[in-house]
């Protein structure tokens, strides 16, 4: 030994390589692949088939809810156009002819004016479904107005029960043209509407004189 020998630095010892302290790392579980079985498969099916009878519903209902006016209206023009015309041969009133004969005027215009706007909404008038052209049949009309022809009172009883009969279809016209987007449906309304407005009153009035 040379006690005046200073003594030399000992060397650090070099860092690990990384791969190593890769290697001697704790690893991350690995995730499994996601995996349903039979049961899951089963219940994500069923869902979905409820969701598309659910959505197919909602569909339908608000399809029927918009159809059901616009039948409605097609079956009543039609079914007021039949008793119109049978009417005329039974009035005694020149006046109520006169009137009579120009309703009738309007309802053959009127029916046939009406095909082309139902069209662009889906409807055709020969295809009513046949609820709605029984809930608009006139065949208790057509019995009143018979028993007041038996009883000699045909002219202000048909024309009360006319002036609530084109009330009524003046009422469906103004509620389809509010809740409709159809132009063509709108302008047709409106015409038939306005038109149809002043023989009302003349019935409403006729019934009232006498």
């Amino acid at each position: 030994m040379y006690p005046n020998q200073p003594q030399q630095p000992e060397t650090p010892p070099s860092p690990l390589p990384s791969d190593y302290l890769n290697q001697i790392a704790p690893q991350a579980p690995k995730r499994m692949p996601f995996k349903l079985g039979i049961k899951q498969v089963a219940l994500l099916g069923g869902a979905l088939i409820l969701l598309v009878i659910i959505l197919s519903v909602v569909v339908n209902s608000i399809a029927g809810g918009s159809r059901q006016p616009l039948e409605r209206l097609s079956a009543r023009l039609t079914a007021t156009e039949s008793v119109v015309v049978d009417a005329q041969s039974n009035l005694k009133s020149s006046q109520l002819r006169s009137l009579n004969s120009n309703l009738k005027i309007y309802m053959t215009n009127t029916n046939r004016d009406v095909t082309a706007p139902l069209l662009t909404a889906g409807i055709e008038s020969k295809k009513i479904s046949a609820s709605i052209v029984t809930s608009e049949s006139t065949d208790s009309l057509t019995a009143r107005l018979e028993n007041a022809r038996l009883n000699a009172v045909y002219d202000r009883t048909y024309a009360r029960e006319m002036s609530y009969q084109l009330s009524t279809l003046l009422t469906l016209m103004n509620q389809i043209y509010g809740s409709t987007n159809n132009q063509q449906l709108k302008t047709f309304l409106k015409s038939s509407y306005d038109n149809l407005v002043p023989t009302q009153k003349s019935f409403a009035d006729f019934s009232t004189a006498e």
